[in-house]
């Protein structure tokens, strides 16, 4: 067996069919209208998995034009009752769970992560998605509300709570099928249809998805699925026949999403990047503080727009924290997402790659003290080592620009106020932690900082049933829990004379 065959085979010993693979509008599988394609690359082997379709603006036009069929009044979909719709996504959900091994695979070879990780955390919580969310398919209320400017009982005035529409969805590479649940879950539950686009690195979990979408009973039309590039991306945030597009990916992406929806001031939620502090007091469990921060910045080779990967701690114990994460940094096993024994893979693709050295070498550059790590391993494949950087600067682009790949930079601070004077000159505010034994500290800590997740002791550790999203740059809105159905909701006020 080839080292390509190899990286392509999971613990069950099967492989990722080399099928072409198509797109899913209204029901039926199909190529693009022009008939463009493009590969999908294995980026541990750089060797094609797949060709799959390129979609341009005509097949974006005919996928909306499907989810606004399926969304008119009177289609099988609209007329479903709420108990019913919540029972197709929980068994989504249960066929996620099924496919589970299957899936892990598909998203550790066309992303390149941990075997490991698929299986036991994107999948599980891509399953738990849908079923969490299935539950709210019939907890969409509305409110009477006191009719206050006339007399008692000559009004009654109340509110209900309608879906937006159809939906265009646009999710990033480093989570595939997990945003793509984290996105499909929420539009369902509320009763929209969608229109969704996968990353062009990362296309194929989604598409495996659609087949578990039609298995499960959800009406054709209702979820369709194009693959392409940035340019079917703004075709679908620019059609005025898209009444709302959610987006996940980075903030520059973000703004074009905001222009490109304002041609029919469609509604938009965006949960953006981020350059997350990390912050470790000198009376922190030490041992557990710098294998959380070792797990902050290296998970998902730190290509997760929640990275810990600006690192604060306290003066006192700066070398002992620094020599730990060098060490845990050092025993990390970097290799082909698919060897059980891999913790950290490769980069995503040639173009993060080639952007991430370009931050390691502007760190270098800059005069700040490469710890360990910065280089390339092997020649073939993307993949890096584990890096940390100490004796930086807040003004230092490696601190201050978010690098997504797994690069640490580590700051010296001696009182909390050191972090909000810098923070406060960060862009974003998508996450934030703090380490340390005092509960007093750690929330004071806690409620300074302005980010939309804080973690006390803890990182990575996300729930269905919680709110998240970002501050400032980083966003607007919140996927997960029930916030998650505000971004598909219209309300609607009714108000009757009964005199």
């Amino acid at each position: 067996m080839t080292t390509a065959e190899q990286s392509a085979v999971g613990r069950t010993g099967q492989a990722i069919s080399p099928e072409p693979r198509r797109m899913l509008i209204d029901g039926a599988w199909v190529d693009a209208l022009d008939g463009a394609t493009f590969d999908s690359v294995d980026p541990a082997t750089e060797r094609v998995i797949a060709r799959v379709p390129r979609a341009g603006a005509r097949d974006v036009d005919r996928a909306v034009r499907a989810a606004r069929a399926a969304f008119e009044p009177g289609s099988r979909w609209r007329t479903m009752s709420p108990s019913k719709r919540g029972r197709l996504i929980h068994r989504l959900g249960d066929l996620v769970l099924e496919h589970a091994e299957e899936l892990a695979l598909i998203e550790s070879t066309d992303n390149g992560k941990p075997l490991t990780h698929a299986a036991f955390a994107d999948i599980p919580m891509t399953a738990d998605m849908f079923h969490y969310m299935s539950g709210w398919a019939t907890k969409i209320e509305g409110n009477t509300i006191p009719f206050s400017a006339a007399a008692p009982g000559r009004f009654l005035s109340f509110t209900q709570r309608e879906p937006v529409g159809v939906v265009g969805q646009i999710i990033p590479w480093n989570f595939p099928v997990m945003m793509a649940a984290w996105k499909l879950a929420p539009v369902l539950a509320a009763g929209c249809t969608v229109v969704l686009k996968p990353a062009e690195q990362t296309p194929l979990g989604a598409l495996r998805l659609g087949e578990l979408i039609q298995e499960a009973g959800i009406p054709d039309g209702v979820v369709n699925i194009v693959t392409g590039f940035g340019d079917a991306g703004a075709a679908l945030a620019a059609h005025h026949d898209v009444d709302k597009v959610a987006f996940t990916g980075s903030t520059e992406v973000g703004k074009e999403i905001v222009r490109a929806g304002a041609g029919n001031l469609k509604k938009l939620t965006l949960e953006l990047g981020g350059k997350s502090p990390n912050i470790i007091y000198a009376d922190a469990d030490l041992e557990r503080a710098v294998a959380g921060s070792a797990a902050a910045i290296f998970f998902n080779q730190g290509e997760s727009c929640m990275a810990g990967s600006r690192l604060y701690v306290q003066r006192p114990v700066l070398e002992d924290v620094v020599r730990g994460l060098v060490a845990e940094a050092e025993k990390i096993k970097v290799g082909v997402g698919t060897d059980p024994a891999t913790q950290m893979g490769p980069l995503v693709s040639r173009e993060q790659f080639d952007r991430v050295m370009g931050y390691v070498e502007s760190g270098t550059a800059e005069g700040a003290e490469l710890r360990t790590g910065g280089r390339r391993i092997g020649d073939t494949g993307h993949f890096l080592e584990p890096t940390i950087f100490s004796g930086v600067t807040p003004d230092m682009k490696v601190v201050a620009e978010e690098i997504f790949g797994p690069v640490l930079t580590v700051l010296p601070f001696d009182e909390l106020d050191d972090i909000v004077t810098v923070e406060r000159d960060n862009v974003y505010g998508l996450a934030a932690g703090v380490f340390s034994r005092d509960v007093g500290t750690a929330f004071r800590t806690a409620n300074a900082m302005r980010a939309g997740t804080v973690f006390v002791n803890t990182w990575n550790t996300l729930d269905a049933a919680l709110p998240f999203g970002g501050y400032k740059q980083s966003g607007w809105g919140r996927e997960m829990g029930h916030a998650v159905l505000e971004n598909y909701l219209e309300t609607k006020t009714i108000i009757a004379d009964l005199s």
